[in-house]
């Protein structure tokens, strides 16, 4: 019982010690972080105490599980109680010391110099604890008391201090960072790897990613939780700071013999990290990026030697790192392939770039305010989240501040190559780097350039092509062709004359030479190479990703080294060659290509073969942009491949030439008709002087060789027409095109009969071009209401273009579309449906559900629905549209907007004004900033959106957006354009409906004399303007005006039109109004029965256009006093809108609150007349 006893009072003594022990540890933590200067012996304290804890638990253990002598347990005891009482009196004078948190400065003042009168108590407490220490070791080992006083005698008198070995501590060489950020759980993640014995973790990323930032972190950290723990720091840039990282180690730890010259300090080291005095350690070696490094023989002082001095053969550095239960290891390496060298790829912790998050708030660390806001946002993204890029420019920022600020940094580094250059160039900011490394981004990275250079030189080479591409889906065709550059056209003596320079001797640097290993696997070596280095990312669809920064440091070196223009020309070189036409049937490859071709905007080559192919490139993308509806790209390209071409080719080469066209075809997109129109009769007028009006190369250059017919006509063609071949002709159709756009038909209908006429003799009155001219002919007539004459030539077309190609023909469909449209304009909704289901179906099949043309198609198709009056049809075939283009074409696309429009126009027409609105909205801003305000198809959507407040009564808004409208189309289309000419009708039409007569009849007079000089008499636009004057006739009560001009008027659209032509009928039932507000029912009576009759058998009798002649009709026979049969036809209009319209639509609620009104007026006057029967009975 006394055994257990005294076992149990050992025990209790150690735990209360241990308790002790870290209250004072604790006490010392807070005394350290509240003040600034602390005495040496306190810093002791916080290493020393906590050996004395581990040997107290230790002590501890054995007295719990095993038998100690009762002299032993005695001994320990009295140590024990001795060094409480010194720990107690270091928490007395750490109480005395401390200051309180609301202390004034002259109180921590005062504080601190009793710190140093207490420093002499502290130092002689801890000489005591060390004497202490070193008792409880020995007697704990040797398990005797004698045998322990004796050991610690002969010791002293040998003045050897025992077992007092230095405490643990750090070498890491840098400061803890106070801007640290905590990138997730990065450094929890090497944490808990580093905290498995014998483990082996590496950090791989690109420079300047922060990997030695997370690694010194990392280190505090562990010291902080673990103050036990040696932090050892291996600087393994090179062999000789390897080895002085070495022996620092070694005299920070005191290994014996490290002073001996002849020792391997490497194995010094190595067997102190083994051994069991160490403790516990992390070691980390960082910048281990070179992997002859760790092939090299580890023995300080005898390099060149394969032995040592020892006659042993040394090892190399590698194995001088040892597998140890004690610590682990931390690698910090930028090439995935020589940290694979000592740990397993499972222990291989990726660093990237900064997320969003996290670089903003280093910016906000290292700037403080400054380094909040949209601009900071911006940097951080421009300088890819990259740590160490932030730093620089945080410190170029506060260097420079308040004169310089975040928002005139991004604008420096927008501003050009050379610039951004200049500022990632700069030092500076970077306080926790080696000494050795570089603070600039751009030097850090072109250090790796350079060894891949010297150890891989076709990798290197890989690099130099990869740097001028997008950063994104660089396709791995366009890189593996790496061949020495060339111009592609001319001989290098050629060559050499067009630069006016002197070629570059490629002899004198044969390491930028393409190595000759084997294409494939060199290849993959290459890209693998680049990969360990994180200058290369690899996507599934064999397509390649880089850094923007990485390419800009790459083209840097390149420029240093005088190979820029080397790789520059084998850039577009190969992006030249493989950019193809702008076609539909291309834009999948060219897709992938477009945002290469754009990055070659800004790399301009030297020699005119290098810039012949540039321009070649550029001409191709511009057409891709064009076609695909990206009109400011396709200028700005196209205008670079003409400028460039006038240059080296002269004005009237035929590339010349055709770079002009797509020049302008690109303005007439955008709306810039004047230039369009200048630039296309210049080369209309070169090619007539140059090649001869008659020649037609373009027309079989542009040829389609899809089909077997289509190869006998182009084969008929050479033989009959000869091998000269000229472009006139395409000059002409495109300067015809502006005419017509521009709603010059005159001038377009005589262009193009002249290019039919000179078609039909050169070429044939068959040849598809010929036909092609003649349905754009016919596309003239339409536009000026001439549809008999349209009709007349889109059949022979069609016909035609049936035989001669192919009833699926592209151009048979499109011929066949142009009629279906004609038919649509005509109201002949059932002819038009017919033909547009057909072409939709066909090109489905042949070209895709997906295709601009189908898509096109099915837009017709709704449209032909909507004009019907089928609403839901032409809704879900629009949406399907809208969706379709959005996701092929781009969200702003033309094509895109325009199905945008056509579904707000359905909209619309249904009365839903609000979701109209919207949509409308949303196109004239998209218009306005991809085309300008002064656009065409801005204009339209504008005078869209005020026809949907105009319907919804909301005038002043309507009127303020037509006036605008107005005064823009009169300064960019002309006051006799057709488009100025109709918005002055409508905003005509405005004025009417606020009862502003004189106003809407003074602007109707105007448009219908300047239509009547410009499109003619019977135009149908000048028609509905004569049409519109007589409803403000109407309104007005001028009914014999109004009667004249609406007789006239139907006589017209007869004769042009159609008696049947829903224009028509709108113009006798506008007459029939008229009779009936003179009183004239009868003639009323006929005129809307027949509009009725003939809307119910033309256009179906649930056709909203025959309801409405139906609810017309009504009203005559309630003037006529019918009163029961008009109630009764209207219930049966309000059942029927209800159903086809809908509950909601105006017109639905018009009819209801008509029939509302006549039943009450009904019900009142049948009870006027029981009234009235009863007077006469009573009477």
């Amino acid at each position: 019982m006394a055994e257990a006893a005294a076992v149990i009072g050992l025990v209790a003594s150690i735990a209360t010690l241990v308790e002790l022990t870290a209250k004072v540890v604790s006490r010392l933590h807070e005394f350290t972080s509240k003040s600034s200067e602390v005495p040496e012996s306190f810093r002791s304290l916080s290493t020393r105490l906590p050996l004395l804890t581990a040997t107290l638990k230790h002590i501890q253990f054995q007295a719990e599980y095993s038998r100690f002598p009762d002299n032993l347990k005695k001994a320990l005891k009295v140590v024990i109680d001795d060094t409480s009482k010194q720990v107690s009196d270091i928490q007395t004078s750490l109480s005395n010391i401390l200051p309180s948190d609301g202390a004034s400065k002259l109180e921590r003042a005062l504080k601190a110099l009793k710190s140093l009168a207490q420093e002499d108590k502290v130092r002689r407490a801890l000489e005591k604890i060390y004497e202490n220490n070193n008792s409880l070791v020995l007697y704990q080992t040797t398990r005797d008391v004698d045998t322990g006083d004796r050991i610690l005698e002969a010791l002293s008198k040998l003045s050897v201090i025992p077992l007092t070995l230095p405490c643990p501590s750090s070498t890491i060489p840098f400061g803890r960072d106070p801007d640290f950020v905590d990138r997730g759980a990065i450094v929890d993640q090497l944490h808990r790897k580093c905290a498995v014995p014998a483990s082996r973790t590496a950090l791989v990323g690109l420079g300047g990613v922060g990997k030695s930032q997370l690694a010194i972190e990392l280190g505090y950290r562990t010291r902080e939780q673990s103050p036990g723990t040696w932090v050892l720091w291996v600087h393994a840039g090179s062999t000789a700071r390897l080895e002085l990282s070495f022996r620092d180690i070694a005299d920070c730890v005191e290994i014996p013999g490290r002073q001996d010259p002849k020792a391997n300090v490497f194995r010094l080291v190595h067997d102190w990290l083994r051994g069991g005095q160490s403790g516990r350690w992390l070691l980390i070696l960082d910048n281990v990026d070179n992997t002859d490094l760790l092939s090299e023989a580890g023995d300080a002082g005898h390099r060149g030697q394969e032995t040592g001095v020892d006659g042993k053969r040394r090892q190399p550095i590698s194995a001088y790192l040892p597998q140890s239960q004690n610590g682990s290891i931390l690698v910090t390496s930028r090439s995935q392939a020589v940290a694979l060298e000592l740990v397993e790829e499972k222990n291989i912790v990726a660093v990237l770039p900064m997320a969003p998050s996290h670089a903003l708030a280093l910016f906000e660390k290292k700037l403080g305010p400054f380094g909040q806001g949209d601009d900071t946002a911006d940097l951080a993204a421009a300088l890819e989240f990259m740590p160490l890029a932030i730093v620089q420019a945080a410190a170029y920022i506060s260097q420079r501040a308040p004169r310089y600020s975040v928002q005139r940094y991004l604008e420096d580094f927008r501003k050009s190559e050379p610039k951004r250059t200049s500022l990632l160039i700069n030092k500076g900011g970077q306080l926790r780097r080696d000494r050795k490394a570089q603070n600039s981004i751009i030097i850090t990275w072109q250090i790796s350039f350079e060894y891949i250079r010297q150890t891989r030189p076709s990798a290197a080479d890989l690099l130099s092509l990869m740097s001028f591409f997008d950063r994104q889906g660089i396709p791995e065709a366009l890189v593996r062709k790496r061949a020495e550059s060339g111009n592609g056209h001319g001989s290098q003596e050629e060559r050499g004359e067009h630069d006016g320079r002197e070629e570059e001797e490629g002899d004198d640097d044969n390491d930028y030479n393409t190595s000759e290993c084997s294409e494939d696997d060199g290849f993959e070596d290459d890209v693998q190479t680049l990969r360990d280095y994180s200058f290369l990312s690899v996507d599934t669809d064999r397509t390649f990703e880089m850094h923007a920064l990485v390419q800009l440091a790459t083209r840097k070196w390149l420029e240093a080294n005088g190979k820029l223009e080397q790789w520059k020309q084998r850039y577009i070189k190969n992006l030249s060659a493989e950019f193809p036409t702008g076609e539909y049937k291309n834009w999948t490859y060219c897709r992938a290509l477009y945002p290469h071709a754009k990055s070659a905007v800004t790399q301009r080559p030297r020699g005119d073969g290098s810039l012949r192919e540039w321009a070649s490139l550029l001409y191709n993308a511009a057409w891709y942009a064009c076609s695909k509806g990206s009109i400011t790209e396709a200028v700005d390209l196209s205008e670079l491949a003409m400028k460039v071409r006038k240059r080296i080719l002269g004005q009237e080469h035929m590339e010349t030439l055709s770079s002009m066209g797509m020049v302008g075809l690109a303005y007439r997109n955008q709306g810039r008709w004047k230039e369009a129109e200048e630039l296309e009769v210049q080369v209309m007028k070169t090619r007539k002087r140059v090649l001869g009006e008659e020649n037609p190369e373009t027309l079989i250059r542009r040829w389609k060789k899809a089909e077997e017919l289509q190869m006998q006509v182009v084969e008929t063609m050479k033989r009959v027409l000869s091998e000269e071949h000229p472009n006139t002709l395409t000059s002409m159709i495109n300067l015809a095109s502006t005419y017509s756009t521009q709603g010059r038909w005159k001038e377009a209908e005589e262009l193009e009969m002249q290019m039919i006429e000179i078609m039909k003799r050169v070429l044939d009155e068959e040849h598809p071009f010929t036909l092609t001219s003649m349905g754009n002919h016919a596309l003239t007539y339409e536009d000026q209401g001439r549809w008999k004459e349209t009709e007349e030539l889109q059949v022979q077309v069609m016909k035609t273009t049936k035989r001669v190609l192919d009833e699926e023909h592209p151009n048979t469909l499109s011929s066949i579309s142009n009629l279906a449209l004609t038919y649509r304009n005509q109201g002949r909704w059932k002819k038009a449906e017919e033909l547009e289901v057909q072409v939709i179906g066909t090109t489905k099949r042949l070209l895709g559900e997906e295709h601009p043309f189908t898509l096109t198609s099915m837009g017709n198709l709704a449209s032909t629905y909507r004009n019907q009056g089928r609403w839901k049809e032409a809704e879900e075939l629009q949406v399907q549209v809208m969706e379709t283009t959005k996701r092929v074409l781009g969200e702003e696309h033309p094509n895109t907007l325009s199905s945008i429009s056509n579904l707000a126009s359905t909209y619309r027409n249904q009365g839903r004004w609000k979701e109209a609105e919207e949509l409308e909205v949303q196109v004239i801003g998209t218009t306005k900033r991809l085309l300008s305000k002064e656009h065409p198809d801005t204009l339209t959507s504008m005078s869209n959106l005020a026809s949907t407040y105009r319907n919804q009564g909301r005038w002043k808004e309507a009127e303020e957006l037509e006036m605008q409208v107005i005064e823009i189309m009169k300064r960019v289309l002309s006051e006799e354009h057709p488009d100025t000419l109709t918005s002055m009708s409508n905003l005509a039409s405005t004025y009417r409906n606020q009862g502003r007569w004189k106003e809407a009849e003074e602007l109707e007079m105007q448009v219908i004399e300047i239509m009547k000089r410009v499109l003619g008499e019977e135009h149908p636009s000048t028609l509905t303007s004569m049409g519109n004057h007589a409803l403000t006739y109407e309104d007005q009560g001028c009914w014999k005006e109004a009667e004249e001009l609406q007789v006239q008027v139907i006589g017209a659209r007869k004769r042009v039109l159609d008696k049947e032509h829903l224009n028509t009928l709108s113009s006798i039932s506008n007459l029939a109004s008229t009779y009936r507000n003179q009183g004239r029912w009868k003639e009323a009576e006929e005129l809307q029965v027949q509009v009725m009759e003939t809307t119910k058998r033309v256009l179906g009798k649930e056709h909203p256009d025959t309801l409405t002649s139906i609810y017309d009709f009504t009203f005559i026979l309630k003037d006529k006093g019918e009163d029961k049969k008009a109630i009764a036809l209207i219930e049966e209009c309000v059942g029927k809108r209800k159903q086809v319209l809908g509950q909601d639509h105006p017109f639905t609620k018009e009819s209801e609150d008509t029939l509302s009104r006549w039943r009450i007026e009904d019900l009142h006057l049948g009870s006027l007349s029981k009234d009235v029967n009863s007077t006469a009975a009573g009477e």
